[in-house]
């Protein structure tokens, strides 16, 4: 989850999804640690800081989506390489992940790529079932 219109369409169908089978959702958001941006290479940690912010700002309003339709949520917010992160959270299996529901870009700008770099590294290195969501 990191705030995208494709984000928040992958929230819906996994709303969708877990009210259907009585599951609950687990958002994660990762906060890139490597500086993507001008202002990062400059000031690392308060970037780090704002994105920790619009992180949470994020998961409230995802909570806030979950309550509505009356499905579980838990929120994360770790820190690492988008794609290594989502990976490992789904490998440890004291997660108990079943499917991975996520948007096919996130927030780059890149809107030519059909998918992005991101579901496209989990959708091909996860060993349980991707859903992309466009």
């Amino acid at each position: 989850m990191d705030g995208s219109d494709n984000s928040e369409r992958a929230l819906d169908a996994a709303i969708f999804l877990a009210k259907k089978s009585n599951a609950k959702i687990i958002c994660l958001y990762s906060i890139n640690f490597i500086p993507v941006a001008e202002t990062q290479m400059f000031d690392p940690i308060r970037c780090q800081v704002e994105e920790k912010k619009y992180a949470e700002k994020v998961m409230q309003k995802a909570k806030a989506t979950c309550t509505q339709n009356d499905v579980e949520f838990t929120k994360m917010i770790e820190f690492g390489m988008p794609g290594n992160t989502i990976l490992n959270f789904i490998k440890n299996k004291n997660n108990k992940i079943d499917l991975v529901v996520m948007g096919s870009r996130g927030q780059s700008g890149l809107k030519e790529i059909f998918l992005g770099s991101v579901s496209n590294y989990v959708l091909h290195k996860s060993p349980i079932p991707v859903l992309i969501i466009k």
